[in-house]
């Protein structure tokens, strides 16, 4: 036996020929380039030697002369070739001999003869071995041509020397033969250094067969029987089974008898493959033919060591030391089938971008075990860096089985077991390849995988714990909401309250004992004042701009409905909540609403509706808005309380009229409160008005008769004298809303509860008052022990304050709201929730010392537009005016006369082109007519298109997809792409989501019941030239590194330039790799001739020019590290 191999290759195979001469007692010596000096390998072996010069790592390992002068310098008495690189050159064997090397494989004359396709036929003809019809070799493409009549079509085109898929092409007609002749051509000179190429007859729908030979150099030559290969793309072997499932005996048994034959035909020495085709469709189907045979290990030998118990590359080695088959124990008799295996290569190709090798850094790895499994590997450990450079596979998965369907479920359960990231992979295909109901009964062919591209989508793996990590690291480095203010968690504020037991039945219960009529009837005919909980939704968006999270909300809710059963509703849903949930914190807002609908079982859930609007800021067609309220209905929307901008009921109508159809839900239709009906000087928004308004919402067909008071204009007296007049008209219920802006919104609430008001709206008291809605407490305290007392214990409402009080404290930076009342509202007239959005709007425009100029231009722009309900979307339409007139230091009164001279925001355009409908006051002219002159402006919502309405009418999925879509298509976008980027992050508690991650914490993330992540931060590096960090976190207790752009540091990248396509003369890199140039500037180059070589996936390929002409341009430095599609050099055609 050998005292010292040296192993002339890398990764994986090198591993295993290490491990097979440790058992066997020999020393080992790797070989690797500067580039690879990082590959397990190298750590492998007893010694270890760099080869070759930096830049260029592939042809270091190509390089017959570095391999001689490594193995006689350090003494190895043998090579180890394994398989590509130059396994199969002549070359290494003839001078390892001439050095007085053993070379582990056939010797250089039979390799020669092997590895030459043609010749390989003729001796395959000559053993009597069925083969393909074919041409002699030739690089003259139009002899090849000619001879292509007598074979047909389809055809193959093929090199003659080498393989792995490069050099060879699928011919179906003649018209295409000669350019692929071309194409083929280049690529084997390139590749191989040899262009010549032959012809062969294409096979139908073939299956890929093998052979497993062993032969001595005393002539005895076995067979260890065979493996499909079948499934393939590109040419290239995906999985591997032995023995072949669903093959014919006879045919089996053929296939064992032609490649021992052809083995011997050849004097063939050592481990080798004989390969078969065997025709699966059209009138040869059953015939086998052979392909060639292969001078070396294969790749997927393990399958054969699995299910036969032979050590192939240790008998390899002891063969080459002089060790005969009968020494070896490899009689023929002898050698027996167990079970079944099949192995699968893992590498970090995205089956989804057409197999593009993906690079980069493992930052996890976690792999199978148990019994039969089996993993070789070569780059395979957190940390590893994906080069570029070599063969993407990362892990051969050999997995063994009583028969072949115990393999596959081993397979499967070895496949889900993995754990990679950082990198793409190819696992989710390959689980989706197990589970296709034509790979487990053994109907394969070569065209399996393009015969299912579905197979391609695979199933993509959440890697939700990565993609949490990201969010919680990128904040942690960023910082986009400062510093944690928090001092205490929320929900150690909770009441005691015991959650096992069923909260007391409540409104939702009524509701549906009743049903929407007799809910309002009943409503109507209560003496205590109905109490409707606004904190869910109006009140933090009018303090916290809309950003508190479904989990806070969620948390709260079972405590809501146990110590406060008494409230007629819930407002939760609905206006800002759904665009922010949205636009900025990566939530759905239809989950939030199942979430909130299981929480708060027993309590009405309210929501706010924007008449044909739904939630959106424009009109749409009427079956996006009875999709929405149906979708509503069904998903736990009890109250609609619907409203329009400028209190036009016929745009109400579709909505109202959706409610209506549900049959369940109870339609709330409100006016809009604006002015001061009690000012003698008031003469658009009079008692008259609202009246007359509340007239023709009564005949749509509403439940409950609402007032909807956005600023807190509605005054005691006031109150008292609408709600009044409501009442003795109307038979409705009446429900008051308003804002405490101006400080005394109590006493309306008081006041209309006094003149009959059924229902108000009130928030928790932490919460509450100013731009936010009176104090719950407040409102309970002060009407206990009278006819109106709202029925709700005080202690009870009190007990949920210190929450509240945890939950706003933990929202701090978006604190927009009023320091303290303002009375200034009653001139400026802007809406609570608006109010608190424009100041942070003034600090960006530089005005927050002088916000009371944006509140004068707000006045002064209500009144050029017409003086109008001031409501979303109106208010912000004026909110626009006001900021635009602020930024142009425009004069209100100068701009009122002459809007022509000034450009005029698209909303303001749109408002004035009737985009919102008809102002209560009439149009301000000729104000209007100047603003639209000269402006196109089109009114109206475009028709559903047909693929939508039938998506709106398929299932709930579908629907609220739909409906996300087209009510918010940007915001839309944004939600998906941060749940592709960072998946679910509304599962993260609010403080590691606002703030990220803290040194010496653990920080626990439940994705799902049952199913938690432990996440700590260990260290946060130094950004790099890019503006990178590499920051360490733990996940479970493992080291995780996370990359994250520091947004804070503003970098200057020089971008690669990319090729266009479209101009002749533009080489582009066809891959990712190292490049090196082989022209100058100036340089007269033909088409077809070679200008730069690009080194990758261990091969080194010739890049040719495209044209003839002149070199005009290099862009890139020689060699340089590239990336697909960029430009490296520009040919200036000739002529």
């Amino acid at each position: 036996m050998f005292r010292k191999i040296l192993v002339a290759n890398r990764g994986e195979i090198a591993i295993r020929a290490f491990r097979a001469a440790f058992e066997l007692g020999a020393r080992t010596v790797a070989v690797y380039p500067y580039e690879d000096r990082y590959s397990l390998h190298r750590l492998k072996a007893d010694e270890a030697y760099q080869i070759g010069e930096p830049g260029h790592p592939v042809r270091a390992y190509l390089d017959v002369d570095e391999i001689i002068r490594v193995a006689r310098e350090s003494g190895a008495d043998a090579i180890y070739p394994g398989y590509g690189f130059l396994s199969e050159n002549p070359e290494l064997a003839e001078k390892a001999a001439a050095a007085g090397i053993t070379f582990i494989g056939p010797p250089a004359a039979v390799l020669e003869m092997a590895g030459n396709k043609v010749t390989a036929k003729q001796h395959a003809v000559g053993a009597g071995v069925p083969v393909l019809r074919s041409t002699d070799a030739s690089d003259d493409v139009d002899a090849l041509v000619a001879q292509s009549a007598e074979i047909g079509f389809p055809i193959f085109v093929k090199a003659v020397a080498g393989g792995g898929g490069r050099g060879m092409r699928r011919v179906e007609t003649a018209d295409e033969l000669p350019p692929a002749l071309a194409e083929a051509m280049r690529e084997a000179g390139s590749a191989f250094g040899d262009p010549r190429v032959f012809l062969e007859q294409a096979v139908q729908r073939p299956r890929h067969v093998e052979v497993q030979i062993l032969a001595d150099s005393a002539g005895h030559t076995v067979h260890l029987f065979e493996r499909d290969c079948s499934v393939q793309r590109r040419h290239q072997k995906v999985i591997e089974i032995a023995p072949a499932p669903n093959l014919d005996p006879t045919v089996r048994d053929d296939l064992h008898r032609y490649a021992v034959a052809f083995a011997e035909s050849i004097g063939y020495e050592n481990a080798g493959t004989v390969e078969f085709l065997l025709e699966t469709a059209g009138p040869r189907t059953g015939e086998v033919v052979f392909i060639e045979m292969n001078p070396r290990i294969q790749v997927e030998h393990t399958v054969t060591e699995e299910v036969t118990d032979v050590d192939l590359v240790q008998s390899q080695m002891l063969i080459a030391a002089g060790a005969s088959l009968e020494e070896l124990g490899l009689q023929q008799e002898n050698i027996r089938l167990r079970g079944a295996a099949l192995q699968c290569r893992i590498t970090t190709e995205d089956p989804t971008q057409g197999f593009r090798p993906d690079t980069g850094k493992i930052t996890t790895y976690r792999s199978p075990g148990g019994a039969g499994i089996r993993l070789d590997g070569g780059t395979t450990a957190a940390g590893s860096q994906i080069s570029p450079h070599f063969d993407s596979m990362l892990a051969k998965l050999t997995c063994r089985g009583r028969d072949f369907g115990a393999a596959v479920l081993r397979a499967r359960r070895a496949l889900a077991e993995f754990r990679i990231r950082g990198v793409s992979t190819n696992i989710p295909f390959l689980q989706a390849v197990l589970e296709d109901p034509a790979f487990l009964v053994g109907d394969l062919s070569t065209a399996f995988i393009d015969e299912r591209p579905e197979l391609l989508r695979g199933r993509e793996s959440k890697d939700r714990g990565s993609k949490m990590l990201n969010w919680l690291v990128d904040v942690t480095v960023n910082r986009p909401n400062g510093d944690n203010p928090l001092t205490v968690t929320p929900a150690l504020k909770l009441p005691a309250a015991d959650l096992t037991q069923e909260p007391p039945a409540g409104s939702r219960q009524r509701l549906l004992q009743l049903g929407p009529e007799g809910f309002a009837r009943a409503l109507r005919e209560q003496t205590p004042l109905a109490v409707t909980e606004t904190t869910f939704r109006d009140a933090h968006q009018s303090l916290l701009a809309t950003r508190v999270r479904t989990k806070d909300l969620v948390a709260v809710a079972p405590y809501v409905a146990r110590l406060t059963p008494e409230l007629l509703s819930v407002e939760a849903w609905g206006g800002a909540t759904y665009d922010v949930a949205l636009r900025f914190l990566g939530e759905d807002p239809w989950e939030r609403l199942d979430r909130l609908r299981e929480a708060l079982p027993n309590v009405a859930i309210q929501m706010l509706l924007r008449g044909r609007n739904t939630v959106g800021y424009t009109p749409y067609p009427t079956e996006v808005t009875d999709a929405f309220v149906a979708e509503a209905a069904a998903s736990g929307v009890d109250i609609f309380r619907i409203f329009d901008a400028l209190n036009d009921v016929s745009q109400m109508r579709p909505a109202i009229d959706s409610v209506l159809a549900t049959g369940t839900a109870v339609a709330e239709v409100a006016m809009c409160y604006t002015g001061d009906l009690l000012s003698p000087g008031e003469d658009l928004y009079t008692l008259d008005y609202y009246l007359r308004l509340a007239d023709q919402i009564v005949a749509s067909g509403a439940h409950i008769l609402a007032i909807k008071d956005m600023a807190g204009l509605l005054r005691p007296a006031a109150a008292s004298r609408l709600v009044a007049a409501l009442r003795d008209r109307f038979d409705l219920p009446v429900h008051v809303h308003t804002h405490d802006t101006a400080g005394g919104q109590l006493a309306t609430l008081l006041a209309a509860s006094a003149a009959g008001a059924d229902a108000v709206d009130v928030a928790a008291a932490p919460m509450a008052g100013t731009t936010s809605q009176p104090s719950l407490s407040a409102l309970v305290a002060a009407l206990a022990n009278t006819d109106r007392d709202t029925g709700i214990d005080l202690e009870a409402a009190s007990d949920l304050e210190p929450y509240w009080e945890a939950v706003r404290h933990l929202y701090r930076p978006f604190e927009s709201g009023l320091p303290g009342p303002t009375g200034r509202v009653y001139r400026h007239e802007i809406p609570g929730g608006q109010l608190s959005n424009l100041r942070q709007q003034a600090i960006a425009l530089g005005l927050a010392e002088d916000f009371e100029l944006i509140e004068d231009l707000y006045a002064a722009a209500n009144d050029i537009l017409g003086r109008v309900p001031k409501v979303t979307p109106s208010s912000k339409v004026v909110g626009d005016l006001a900021l635009h007139l602020a930024a142009v230091k425009a004069d209100p009164a100068d701009f009122a006369a002459n809007p022509e001279r000034y450009d005029i925001p698209d909303s303001v355009v749109g408002f004035m082109a009737g985009e919102l409908g008809d102002l209560p006051g009439g149009w301000p002219e000729p104000f209007r007519s100047k603003v639209l002159q000269g402006r196109e402006h089109h009114v109206g919502s475009a028709p559903l298109q047909a693929e939508d309405a039938e998506k709106l009418a398929g299932s709930s999925v579908e629907r609220r997809a739909t409906l996300n879509r087209l009510l918010f298509p940007a915001p839309t976008k944004e939600f998906e792409r941060v749940r592709d980027t960072f998946g679910d992050v509304s599962v993260l508690d609010t403080v590691d989501y606002l703030y990220g991650l803290e040194h010496g914490a653990e920080h626990v993330v439940e994705i799902e019941r049952g199913v938690q992540l432990f996440v700590g931060l260990e260290a946060i590096g130094e950004a790099d030239e890019k503006g990178m960090r590499t920051v360490m976190t733990t996940l479970n207790g493992q080291l995780r590194p996370v990359f994250v752009r520091d947004r804070s540091i503003s970098v200057e990248v020089r971008q690669a330039e990319k090729a266009d396509t479209s101009k002749p003369g533009q080489v582009a890199a066809p891959f990712a790799g190292v490049v090196t140039l082989k022209t100058a500037e100036g340089d007269r180059v033909s088409a077809g001739q070679p200008v730069a070589s690009i080194e990758a996936m261990k091969m080194e390929a010739a890049i040719t020019s495209p044209v003839d002409g002149v070199v005009e341009r290099l862009v890139i430095g020689s060699p340089q590290q590239v990336d697909a599609g960029d430009l490296l050099l520009v040919v200036r055609p000739a002529g």
